[in-house]
């Protein structure tokens, strides 16, 4: 079993986080621009080539009110102090305002295929910033015994859940690039939502070994966020489904 010796202060924490996520976004950038040249470019311009500055802003900003809005809540549920981050609140927030965006601007198809690879890679490397943040992170597990539980300062082994998503991400990042070196149909049609559901449906399942606030029965925020994800990606892909076999 792992054990940390010692709390880190704040300033560790955000070094900690600051590095990490620089990490990722560095991660994420490269893997995205290759994807794109290797696979991506070859078959024309994306949907989302034509979509202007407005799309980004729309991205930035949902990313930005959800990630910083869920994560807070979260917190407020909780009852915890701080201002709360949330990559599944900023997945939700992003997918949102970029919906609204494409119906204004009567934008058809999905535009997020070219965020897969990099949306799950900042997620696998993001991931160990939190994991390393310690307590102060408020991302940590529940109380277990099992062999690989960690210490994250308060002398009590935990599930170390943030470790859990890194590698069911990487699993699926893995799987990602096979599918996009095969140039695989399916996968390139509906590709972004695929990642949605399973990036909901994993994080669903580790939600249970957090100690959040539950909103109904054992179900917390980031369950509801989850299931929400989830109903999202299903709909598309039949809409997408639907729509393929009409033309």
């Amino acid at each position: 079993m792992t054990k940390n010796c010692s709390n880190l202060s704040r300033i560790d924490h955000l070094l900690i986080h600051t590095v990490f996520d620089v990490a990722a976004a560095a991660t994420s950038l490269a893997l995205t621009i290759w994807v794109y040249r290797w696979r991506l470019s070859e078959n024309g311009p994306l949907a989302i080539e034509h979509s202007g500055t407005g799309y980004a802003l729309a991205l930035i900003s949902g990313a930005a009110v959800g990630g910083f809005g869920f994560g807070t809540l979260n917190l407020w549920l909780t009852e915890l102090p701080g201002v709360g981050r949330s990559i599944l609140g900023a997945l939700l927030g992003a997918i949102l305002a970029v919906e609204l965006f494409k119906r204004a601007k009567k934008i058809q198809g999905s535009t997020g295929l070219i965020f897969v690879a990099g949306f799950s890679a900042s997620v696998v490397v993001g991931r160990w910033g939190c994991y390393f943040s310690g307590l102060e992170d408020q991302t940590h597990g529940t109380p277990t015994s099992l062999p690989w539980a960690k210490d994250f300062g308060d002398g009590i082994m935990r599930h170390p859940v943030q470790a859990y998503e890194s590698l069911a991400m990487a699993l699926f990042l893995a799987v990602a690039l096979v599918c996009f070196a095969r140039r695989q149909p399916v996968f390139l049609r509906h590709g972004f939502y695929v990642m949605v559901a399973f990036y909901a449906g994993q994080r669903f399942v580790w939600e249970f070994l957090k100690p959040y606030a539950t909103l109904a029965g054992p179900f917390n925020l980031f369950h509801v966020l989850c299931l929400a994800l989830l109903a999202y990606a299903g709909l598309m892909i039949m809409r997408t489904a639907d729509d393929r076999r009409a033309a």
